[in-house]
């Protein structure tokens, strides 16, 4: 290896001085009709779909019976543990007396319930890297709606980077959300497949 290959290995590994802040302000504005998201340093642009706007909307208006407007958030910035993790959930409830930061973000500790609608290209992030963030965070309930198979996924009891309890059922089985901090039970049977 030459003194140049080294340096560029150096200066491959030095410190990444980016920060969600940044990152965020070079993404403003987002393109109208699309949802932005950073994982794990990587930006995500997803277009809103009406299929997903539907399941969303229709988990909200169930939710609000308990938590109420001024406790539920839908694709607003919340920032996560780990590397760049700023993302936005399609559903997020928060617990009673939840505070914001500083900077008026919504603190993730503060988060109870967390719901994201599939969409084919994001995907991968509901399932697998937004699943272990959630655990890690302590996140007590994570539900994942695909309307492209017509199933939800109950993810509960987080541990570490993982939920040691889930359960995945059709579309039209209720989530029976009684035994959880939620507290309620989630009609499925009205959300449309894509």
């Amino acid at each position: 290896m030459t003194d140049v290959d080294s340096d560029r290995i150096a200066m491959a590994d030095a410190d990444d001085c980016r920060t969600l802040d940044m990152m965020y302000e070079w993404l403003e504005p987002a393109p109208e009709g699309f949802k932005v998201e950073i994982v794990s340093g990587n930006v995500y642009l997803a277009p809103q779909r009406d299929t997903h706007w539907r399941n969303t909307l229709a988990i909200i208006r169930q939710l609000s019976a308990r938590y109420g407007e001024n406790r539920l958030l839908s694709d607003v910035r919340i920032d996560f543990p780990g590397p760049l993790n700023g993302f936005a959930p399609d559903v997020a409830a928060f617990a009673q007396g939840a505070s914001r930061t500083e900077d008026g973000r919504w603190r993730y500790q503060d988060v109870e319930f967390v719901a994201e609608v599939i969409s084919k290209a994001t995907a991968a992030n509901d399932y697998g890297v937004k699943k272990a963030v959630y655990a890690t965070a302590g996140v007590p309930v994570y539900l994942i709606v695909d309307p492209y198979t017509g199933t939800w996924h109950l993810h509960t009891l987080p541990k570490e980077d993982e939920y040691r309890s889930v359960l995945s059922l059709d579309f039209g089985t209720p989530v029976d959300l009684t035994s959880t901090v939620v507290g309620l039970s989630l009609a499925t049977d009205a959300f449309p497949r894509d």
